[in-house]
């Protein structure tokens, strides 16, 4: 867990007055492959894609630079789009909370996870891959960041993530597609304890030698996560107003205003 400082949440850069964000400069970059992974399908030209699809007994021969390149084979369809929906809206909102250090390091390691883990796994079932990946996963960041928010039909976000992983095992399991089961799972276990972690609710454990004999250093005390959170939101409210708080920083807001008063309530 770590501050996140004002600068790092604004945008990327400013386009015709509107906030271009990094999740959107990713998303942008994803649709300019798509187009020309279409261009290149429709000359017949396949062959350059075939050197960037992951493919885990390639890599075990050596062809290492499959596992970055595999998310630039981008044919055109539906599921693309949503895709990207789901990467710019919930990644923009993810990235104002956290910043864009910390949004970038998420989406690398989001990116990596399944064609490592499939390495790993290509030992004993040879695994392939190919497009991008990462999108759902996203959302259900969002959802462990913002549990309560309100989606489509006044469904709380933390029902809908568990309604849709739960839909998307149960088709990976008819269809026996382990690989899909296997990046599934593992994006969504990621990305919950990543924004768990950033919180402050998960630590990692630390592999201390004997400490040498002697007074123990003053511990300087800090702010509960909680506390340092909801300070963020007000010192937000208080450059720009109110109207600045995205609707999940506005569920988040009456969820920590809501404990602090009820921790007052207890004393």
């Amino acid at each position: 867990m770590q501050d996140y400082s004002s600068e790092d949440r604004q945008p990327l850069f400013w386009w015709r007055g509107h906030p271009i964000h990094t999740a959107l400069a990713i998303v942008v970059f994803y649709c300019a492959t798509m187009v020309v992974t279409t261009v290149l399908m429709a000359l017949r030209v396949t062959w350059p894609l075939g050197w960037l699809d992951f493919s885990s007994e390639a890599v075990w021969h050596g062809q290492v630079w499959r596992i970055a390149t595999y998310g630039l084979d981008n044919p055109p369809s539906l599921w693309f789009v949503v895709d990207m929906f789901m990467l710019a809206w919930f990644g923009r909102e993810l990235e104002r909370f956290f910043g864009r250090a910390v949004f970038l390091k998420f989406y690398v390691c989001l990116y990596l996870l399944t064609p490592l883990v499939f390495t790993l796994l290509g030992v004993w079932w040879p695994m392939t891959l190919a497009g991008e990946t990462g999108a759902f996963a996203m959302f259900i960041a969002f959802a462990t960041l913002y549990p309560d928010a309100m989606m489509l039909f006044n469904l709380l976000a933390k029902w809908v993530a568990a309604a849709l992983v739960g839909i998307f095992t149960l088709i990976h399991i008819a269809n026996r597609d382990v690989a899909g089961l296997v990046s599934l799972w593992s994006t969504v276990a990621f990305a919950f304890c990543f924004v768990r972690y950033e919180q402050g609710a998960l630590t990692l454990p630390r592999f201390r030698l004997r400490a040498p004999s002697g007074p123990a250093p003053a511990v300087r005390p800090t702010a509960p996560p909680k506390a340092a959170e909801l300070d963020q939101l007000l010192d937000k409210i208080a450059r720009s107003g109110l109207h600045s708080l995205t609707p999940g920083e506005r569920v988040r807001l009456e969820q920590l205003s809501h404990d602090a008063n009820r921790r007052r309530g207890a004393r």
